[in-house]
């Protein structure tokens, strides 16, 4: 059985267990925090992120690649398209969406999520860098009515997890929700992924432990 380590407030955590529920896969959870110092879990995450899994083959840390060992482990129900340029394509819109667009305003969240503060150079760097990405990905996206298709994906659970949090740190760091001042109608995307049990289920789980901050 996988167990899935790290934290429900983590998107990255939340990508991986989305896909889990709904491979239907059986796993349990293990709260391990960023930064840690515990030789257990360096051995499994040398940098200390999350997540990372344990199975009965050993570790697995970066969530690229556990998504392509769940895939691969758990095929029903295939969250990759059978033919190679479609399932390309998904990777493709997993990698823009996390390189691109969320990795870029996670410099904005210290100050937009956590009570920090975000140097007016970084804010106005990460501002000119999402402008510049938001028209690429509006290219790349389908929303028909899935990110990358007709068909539920491994991006999916990438982008559900992700484009809610670019559009809330650039409203409260910029006044405006970037994602739908250029035009990417998201949020119908996100409401109707949410009507999953994965996706509900995962929104449960984050707002406990938000409350308890964990």
């Amino acid at each position: 059985m996988i167990t899935l380590c790290g934290f429900a407030i983590s998107n990255y955590y939340n990508v991986v267990k989305m896909a889990l529920l709904e491979k239907n896969a059986p796993f349990t959870e293990e709260l391990v925090m960023t930064g840690s110092k515990d030789e257990a879990v360096l051995a499994c995450s040398p940098l200390a992120k999350v997540p990372f899994i344990r199975t009965p083959q050993g570790s697995m840390c970066e969530s690229h690649a556990i998504l392509e060992y769940i895939e691969a482990a758990h095929p029903t129900p295939a969250l990759l398209p059978t033919d190679p340029f479609a399932a390309a394509k998904v990777r493709e819109l997993i990698n823009y969406i996390d390189l691109h667009l969320e990795l870029v305003a996670r410099e904005l969240y210290p100050q937009a999520f956590f009570g920090g503060t975000v140097s007016d150079g970084t804010k106005e760097r990460v501002r000119k860098l999402l402008e510049k990405n938001i028209a690429g990905f509006k290219r790349l996206a389908k929303f028909t009515p899935y990110v990358a298709g007709n068909t539920f994906t491994l991006a999916d659970c990438v982008a559900f997890n992700n484009l809610p949090l670019v559009g809330m740190a650039t409203r409260v760091m910029f006044g405006e929700d970037m994602l739908a001042t250029a035009g990417v109608d998201y949020k119908p995307y996100v409401k109707l992924v949410g009507e999953r049990a994965s996706a509900q289920k995962v929104v449960a789980d984050r707002k406990v432990a938000t409350t308890r901050n964990l």
